[in-house]
């Protein structure tokens, strides 16, 4: 188990390191997962409607997430909508963040002498969200990046995770 382990976890961190060199490429590769993730979603949701009898609403649901999902994968050019999408709705979830904590830093303000570090995190917030709305091509950048980071990160703890488990067993 543990070479399955140190192999996977090596090939996670040599994929980290293509995505660091190709950020870019990488993002745009984002909107092909999305469109994989709606197909098993709609699938699962029509094995647990049949299987359950579940709602029909989410049967129709799962569906159409097939549907768009198909539609995506082989019509050239719908995966950077999924792309795009994901940079708004990113910049989107950086505005609400921000003011959620600047709205809890205010509430805060008589409870907590550090309330300020609140208000400084959603004011940083705000101005990221804002910067990602007008320069989304750094966004998309940073977020290729993240992803490879991601990857080593999850590579290094399936080395690691494989030889403590290796050894438990022994």
């Amino acid at each position: 188990m543990m070479i399955l382990s140190i192999i996977l976890g090596i090939l996670m961190i040599i994929t980290g390191a293509c995505c660091l060199f190709t950020p870019l490429t990488t993002y745009l590769a984002t909107g092909y997962f999305m469109c994989v993730m709606l197909l098993f979603y709609g699938i699962a949701g029509l094995v647990y409607y049949f299987k359950k009898k579940g709602n029909v609403l989410k049967a129709v649901v799962s569906v159409l997430a097939i549907i768009v999902g198909l539609i995506s994968l082989f019509l050239p050019g719908t995966t950077l909508v999924f792309d795009t999408m994901m940079l708004y709705m990113t910049a989107g979830w950086f505005l609400v963040q921000g003011i959620v904590s600047i709205v809890l830093a205010f509430k805060l303000k008589n409870q907590d002498d550090l309330w300020f570090v609140g208000l400084i995190a959603g004011i940083l917030g705000v101005i990221m969200s804002i910067y990602s709305f007008l320069h989304p091509q750094v966004l998309a950048m940073s977020s290729g990046m993240l992803i490879g980071f991601c990857f080593i990160e999850a590579g290094i703890s399936t080395i690691v995770m494989g030889a403590v488990l290796d050894k438990e067993d022994k």
